[in-house]
């Protein structure tokens, strides 16, 4: 049936119309109403010197063209214990990837290329991943089972990772509860992704092996704060132990979020927590736009179970299309193909989350699993015109479409076109069904696209490879011996200390506890000034100035201790820390030859307030307290500073000058 089709007609759910609420606005009444759920699994590398199944160097870093050679592979699925294929190596599988390894020598060896077998486990990996599982209260296993994980998106040669679980059951305390940990595993890292373009991806295989623990809590969080500090909380844990790396990349999370009706979701490799409260409430009430679309087309078609697609291909020469990616593709000779959704009239621009609509849906699936590059489809209810209205008659026409559908027009090579109708069937098949099981690829703004298919329990299987690894009682308690404190004791204890908790998550991301603790104790030094410090003046001077050289916090303590030692002012430290900060190998004497800072006693400084008081009755415009004061402390400023409190020397500035006045 023809009809004349308005892009600007609002027919199409908004935000609005199912009740989305912007973050800043939301409150937990809102995320009871939806059903908020979230569980993390967190991801840190540990600190070793070698990899996890090999002697490689851990921690070595190679740039994009810094490679020797490079490595080919085309990965297929294998049958689990059950007999059965995971859905998620099925999708990788479809993509018809080619993986391209670049690997360099100093970083790789034959078992990253799954040319040889493992070699036994990295000790000091197991110790560390242990220590960090007694911390988190988790019950550690009598035996380490290694198992096999499929990877098919070509992040590891071997097409599995090896991984084995330390602790299960364990527990941390938030602010207002406690959230349960269900395990603590230890497994290889991944390859760092290159370029992923078209039918190939290219990784780098340098961070590939590395020690890595993964925390994995129950979904025991109901809002998106609570999703952050538990994330906070196991990040601060496993720095505190001081043996893991920190940086780009060290760490990572999965998120995992649903809402009332819908369905798990992966969030995958969130790699700063700030991004966290928005990533979640986005992705709980996209599942909750979902339900909502599934409820419309369920109303409009009976038969949804066997629901079909149309489609038809179109000849380039009949339309007037401007659009210059449609033009490109018949001008590389791939196909245009009209596809007929019946009953999606208005669903395609239905509201999914900030900025994207159900065609996005469609569009982020037929990147990743029939590869093609975006932009790779429109539709009849794209409102940025890419079609004119009376192509898409001529389509409708030719589809023989009915009032209630929705037309898509998408391209590629020939090749592909078979995936790809197959890709847009199955999303929306999945339509009717509310939210489909997958993993989800994050944004700084809040938003995600999709990524692949959740993988599910058949991708697991033992590895044949390794021997189990019994853990003797007597062994883990010598680990436990030797625990740090818990966070949330050192949190205690810098509330006891009056330290502002605007520092905290500072401290605890650095680790500098105990580096606040060594001051206190060894220098006697007011907790308070040692974390104030600390927290704001060094965090400052580090995001504003880069050191010429390797810098090391234990300077903070040789700073205090040389301020202690020559009976200076503590507030001069704030202006030796930035040149300290930029040249770490100088000496603290050096510096203050460099800013030109003398000793001077206290009666020279104060003595030179008289004259100062004259001077200011002389050329002062003002005559009032306030301002002479605020004149006389500029003058003397750079004197005092680093010889005498700055707040006695206002003092004592007042005190003169009435003194003055009432003669």
């Amino acid at each position: 049936m023809k009809r004349q089709f308005d892009p600007l007609q609002n027919y199409h759910a908004t935000k609005e119309d199912i009740g989305y609420v912007n973050r800043r606005d939301a409150n937990q009444e809102v995320y009871d109403r939806i059903g908020f759920m979230s569980g993390l699994e967190v991801h840190q590398q540990l600190d070793t010197r070698e990899k996890l199944f090999c002697h490689c160097p851990a921690g070595i870093y190679q740039k994009e063209d810094e490679y020797d050679a490079e490595i080919i592979r085309h990965m297929r699925p294998t049958l689990s214990e059950l007999g059965e294929y995971d859905g998620t190596a099925l999708m990788e599988f479809k993509t018809r990837k080619e993986i391209i390894y670049r690997i360099k020598n100093e970083t790789t060896c034959t078992y990253e290329i799954d040319d040889t077998p493992p070699f036994q486990i990295n000790k000091d990996a197991v110790e560390k991943s242990i220590e960090i599982s007694l911390l988190s209260k988790l019950n550690i296993v009598g035996e380490i089972h290694i198992t096999r994980k499929q990877y098919l998106d070509g992040s590891i040669p071997t097409g599995f990772q090896r991984t084995a679980i330390i602790g299960v059951e364990g527990e941390i305390p938030l602010k207002n509860k406690k959230v349960r940990l269900m395990q603590l595993s230890l497994e290889e890292d991944s390859c760092r992704e290159v370029s992923d373009i078209g039918h190939t991806r290219i990784f780098r295989t340098d961070r590939l092996g590395m020690p890595l623990i993964e925390t994995v809590t129950y979904p025991d969080m109901t809002n998106p704060d609570e999703v952050m500090e538990a994330a906070d909380y196991i990040r601060f844990l496993n720095r505190s132990t001081n043996k893991v790396r920190t940086g780009i990349g060290a760490g990572r999370e999965d998120v995992n979020v649903s809402c009332k009706g819908g369905t798990r979701v992966e969030i995958k490799g969130v790699s700063h927590n700030k991004w966290i409260p928005e990533l979640t409430h986005n992705e709980c009430f996209r599942q909750w736009a979902l339900l909502a679309v599934r409820d419309k087309l369920r109303k409009r078609v009976k038969n949804w179970k066997t629901w079909q697609l149309s489609s038809v291909q179109v000849n380039y020469l009949d339309y007037k299309f401007d659009y210059a990616p449609i033009k490109e593709a018949f001008q590389q000779k791939h196909k245009i193909v009209a596809v007929n959704l019946p009953g999606f009239f208005g669903i395609l621009s239905h509201f999914t989350q900030p900025g994207k609509c159900f065609a996005d849906e469609i569009s982020d699936r037929l990147k990743v699993i029939a590869c093609l590059e975006k932009p790779n489809m429109t539709s009849t209810e794209s409102l940025n015109g890419e079609i004119k209205l009376s192509d898409f008659d001529k389509i409708r026409h030719l589809l023989n479409s009915s009032e209630h559908d929705a037309q898509i027009i998408m391209w590629g090579p020939a090749e592909d076109m078979s995936t790809a109708l197959e890709t847009i069937q199955e999303r929306c098949q999945w339509a009717f069904e509310g939210v489909p099981n997958e993993t989800r690829k994050s944004f700084e703004d809040g938003t995600t696209i999709f990524e692949r298919v959740l993988p599910g329990a058949d991708r697991m299987y033992p590895d044949t490879d390794s021997a189990p690894i019994p853990l003797t009682d007597d062994y883990i308690e010598t680990i436990r011996e030797r625990l740090p404190e818990d966070v949330i004791e050192r949190y205690n204890t810098l509330k006891e200390w009056l330290v502002p908790e605007d520092t905290y998550a500072y401290i605890f991301s650095k680790n500098l506890f105990p580096l606040i603790k060594k001051i206190i104790t060894e220098l006697d030094v007011e907790p308070a000034l040692a974390g104030t410090f600390i927290g704001h003046t060094l965090k400052h001077v580090e995001g504003q100035c880069k050191p010429a050289s390797e810098w090391d916090y234990d300077k903070v303590f040789d700073l205090f201790k040389f301020v202690k030692e020559n009976d200076l002012k503590f507030d001069l430290m704030k202006i030796i820390l930035p040149h300290l900060y930029r040249h770490p190998k100088i000496d603290i004497p050096s510096i203050l030859n460099l800013i030109k800072l003398k000793k001077i006693s206290k009666e020279n400084i104060v003595s030179h307030i008289p004259f100062l008081i004259k001077k200011f009755e002389e050329i002062g415009r003002n005559s009032d307290t306030e301002s002479m004061t605020h004149w006389i402390m500029g003058e003397l400023r750079a004197s005092a500073t680093g010889n005498m409190d700055l707040k006695e020397l206002r003092q004592v500035i007042n005190e003169t000058i009435k003194k003055q006045l009432d003669k």
